[in-house]
């Protein structure tokens, strides 16, 4: 549990690092972007790195850290896109969450 916390936050930070530039600092020079977006995967990295550890470690296999990452990833993108940078919610995410649901499926079994 403590590898799925640990990702969920990591995710926070990463989805921040790679897209509120888009919305926060457009009329800014990219490298400011850049620079703004290293110092947030920083904090991404104190975290993901203890979790991958952790669950490694523990019960998850390389390849069950990998799906639950992107589970996790789609599940912190989607409220992300639609509540701060404004996207429509579309079909296309409950699309890629069933995919995303077999491929944990598979992996798990």
């Amino acid at each position: 549990m403590r590898t799925v916390v640990l990702l969920v936050i990591s995710n926070i930070f990463m989805t921040f690092a790679w897209y509120a530039h888009l919305k926060n600092l457009s009329n800014r020079h990219w490298f400011i972007a850049v620079l703004v977006s290293w110092g947030i995967a920083f904090f991404e990295y104190l975290v993901q790195v203890p979790a991958n550890r952790i669950g490694y470690n523990g019960s998850f296999t390389l390849a069950q850290l990998k799906i639950t990452q992107e589970v996790i990833t789609l599940a912190v993108f989607i409220p992300f896109a639609v509540f701060y940078m404004g996207v429509p919610l579309k079909l296309d995410y409950l699309w890629a969450g069933c995919c995303l649901a077999g491929a944990v499926y598979f992996i798990f079994r």
